[in-house]
């Protein structure tokens, strides 16, 4: 569990306690997000949808995150600056470790969609394939905003899975 809000050791005993200013989190991410940068806060996730705000790419073995919003506001681009760090912060041994294993997972994930939306291409009508990207691309799957991500910038190459989308 961690503090979405940080409560600074009891400091800020009303968010030590209470149940709105938790959620889950892996210990690296946590552990990235324990710099005094973050005290501001991130995005809620349970109360707002990131794929509302930001945009999930992998390329060429790099992640780009970007703004939905032209002009986003503070919470946005701390969860950018996060999820950037999370991938890309390697100032000790583990996180160089971390950081690595986390881009592998990703990677993994991403190559299990694009295999199955190239089964998708050559039997539209499988009902395994459709269950397999159904559950790839569930809001709770492994990098999911990624995964849902890409499929909504190459709707038109898969029109079938818009309701899996929106």
């Amino acid at each position: 569990m961690e503090h979405l809000l940080p409560h600074k050791n009891g400091k800020y005993r009303e968010r030590k306690f209470d149940w709105n200013n938790l959620f889950w989190a892996c210990g690296h991410c946590n552990g990235v997000k324990n710099q005094k940068k973050y005290d501001a806060g991130i995005l809620d996730c349970c109360k707002i949808d990131p794929e509302q705000k930001i945009i999930f790419r992998l390329k060429q073995n790099n992640i780009e995150l970007l703004s939905q919003m032209a002009d986003p506001d503070e919470e946005t681009v701390r969860t950018i600056e996060l999820i950037r760090e999370v991938f890309n912060l390697k100032n000790t041994g583990l996180r160089v470790y971390k950081s690595d294993m986390r881009l592998k997972e990703l990677q993994k994930e991403m190559n299990l969609l694009f295999d199955n939306l190239e089964k998708l291409k050559e039997n539209p009508k499988s009902e395994l394939v459709l269950r397999k990207l159904k559950a790839l691309l569930r809001r709770e799957a492994a990098f999911a905003a990624f995964k849902r991500c890409y499929v909504k910038e190459h709707l038109s190459d898969y029109p079938e899975l818009r309701p899996l989308i929106f």
